[in-house]
């Protein structure tokens, strides 16, 4: 028999909407416990199902996976599609995260295989919107149908996936708001393209006037027209977005964000590192859980247990970046040289343009003052008290991580977005300085010297310090219960309910 009162067991939203047939369903499932107990579970557990769209490389993937364990902690169900060929090169696989492969239709190679980034995209179009349309498809024949699809703008054609299915549909930018916004003007025209020597200074509505060497490669490079292309395409379908998402926070780029948020619906959800390093809500995610490369751990941190206070520079370029042998040679002499300790990563595939003998000197050298690795646990690292600062290309994620960790900077920035961030790191927040190319477009040894010196020695490195320090306790702020990005995703979670 019916009975009203089990009807206060259920989400008010559902409550409203039952109809009579709905309630002699009800009064089946009451005079069989089981199958309510089991039916109740499943309404609690999962608040929606998001679908969750990479690019394939580790930057894109790194901060979307670090939302998505925000979302599932949350209560929402998450699957991340990537491809066949990426999922080739993981040497770490560690997440509690569902993760499901498509096609880019290279599946043994990837980009690589594709031969150039204008083929590979164009293929990556075709078979992936097929196959993760048959991926949608799988899901739902699973009884675990899809809700919403959070994707990265480099994939634009996610928005018709989802718009075909009905879905709802997020874009996740992995760069800063700052550089969207550079893009995004681009797109409109409003930037000149490419700008000459005579454009001294590049002026962006709702960011501050920057120098032509500021503005990512892509835009002042015309050979890359096509890459440029892709990256302005982002913005292409973006009034049919449900949300417009950022890898940033509030407080960092203000007055950018306000002004975007004028045009779309933009909500900042960052910094998307792991928990332990912020706010420590999430228990136990203390890394990423995905990545193409082995790290070093051990040896990187017995090395530096034995090293002072705030001694070492910590030197890496990513996942992606290559430097010239020109150039390789002045950064490893520049280490040498500034008399530091240093901590640097250089990829195995990177490892032949180093100075001759020079591994093996660092080696025997009596004052142990240097090791090279080929990969480290960045977090880590940038966490450990003999950290001094930070010699980065400025990728964006590591710019972010080592805000989240407090510790300065010296940029030195190679291509795509990197100028930008390198100079919001030294002219807008103020935490490190930018070591300067020559007319060959080669950083010499000397101004290396002189950074590191910069940073950890003068007087307006102390400044830099406290500036480190004033944005690490903002960035653990914004994600910590009630702050700008936590706020955003409770009401990105909020919404994403009544969808579903």
């Amino acid at each position: 028999m019916y009975n009203p009162r089990h009807l206060k067991l259920y989400p008010q939203t559902i409550r409203t909407t039952f109809s009579l047939q709905y309630i002699s369903i009800l009064s089946i499932l009451i005079s069989h416990p089981s199958i309510e107990r089991k039916l109740l579970q499943k309404m609690t557990t999962h608040k929606a199902h998001c679908l969750i769209l990479p690019y394939p490389a580790q930057g894109h993937i790194n901060p979307m996976l670090q939302f998505s364990k925000r979302l599932q902690s949350k209560s929402v169900k998450i699957t991340i599609a990537t491809t066949k060929s990426f999922l080739k090169t993981m040497q770490e696989l560690s997440t509690l995260v569902s993760i499901e492969a498509i096609s880019d239709g290279y599946d043994d190679g990837g980009h690589e295989q594709a031969g150039s980034f204008v083929t590979y995209i164009t293929r990556f179009k075709e078979v992936g919107s097929d196959t993760l349309s048959h991926l949608i498809e799988t899901l739902t024949t699973r009884g675990c149908p899809v809700n919403c699809i959070i994707y990265d703008p480099f994939l634009p054609w996610a928005v018709e996936v989802a718009k075909k299915y009905g879905l709802a549909c997020a874009a996740f930018f992995t760069q800063s708001c700052a550089v969207d916004n550079i893009y995004y003007y681009v797109h409109k025209g409003v930037i000149k393209l490419p700008p000459t020597e005579v454009d001294e200074q590049v002026l962006v509505p709702g960011l501050l006037t920057i120098e032509k060497s500021d503005v990512p490669t892509f835009v002042s490079n015309p050979e890359s027209a096509k890459i440029l292309e892709m990256l302005v395409d982002q913005f292409s379908n973006l009034e049919n977005v449900d949300w417009v998402l950022i890898n940033s926070f509030y407080e960092l780029e203000k007055e950018i964000i306000d002004w975007m948020s004028k045009l779309y619906p933009i909500k900042t959800i960052g910094p998307t590192i792991p928990s332990i390093y912020l706010d420590k809500r999430l228990p136990n995610d203390k890394e990423y859980g995905l990545s193409v490369f082995k790290p070093m751990t051990n040896e990187c941190l017995n090395w530096l247990n034995h090293q002072p206070i705030s001694s070492v520079v910590y030197v890496s370029f990513g996942s992606y970046a290559k430097l010239e042998p020109d150039q390789m040679e002045e950064l490893a002499w520049g280490l040498r040289n500034s008399n530091k300790n240093f901590l640097w990563v250089v990829r195995s595939n990177e490892e032949s343009k180093l100075p001759k003998n020079y591994l093996e000197e660092l080696k025997l050298a009596s004052e142990n003052k240097g090791l090279v690795v080929s990969w480290c646990p960045q977090l880590q690292i940038l966490e450990h008290k003999s950290i001094g600062c930070f010699l980065t290309h400025c990728g964006w994620n590591s710019t972010l991580e080592a805000i989240s960790l407090g510790v300065p900077m010296v940029a030195m920035p190679q291509w795509s977005d990197q100028p930008t961030n390198a100079k919001l790191v030294e002219d807008v927040w103020e935490i490190g300085v930018r070591a300067k190319q020559d007319d060959k477009g080669i950083v010499r040894r000397e101004v290396i010297e002189e950074c590191i010196r910069l940073v950890m020695e003068e007087e307006k490195g102390k400044m830099i310090k406290e500036n480190a320090k004033k944005w690490k306790e903002l960035a653990r702020n914004a994600v910590d219960e009630g702050g700008s990005s936590d706020r955003n995703i409770e009401e990105f979670v909020s919404k994403l309910m009544t969808i579903s």
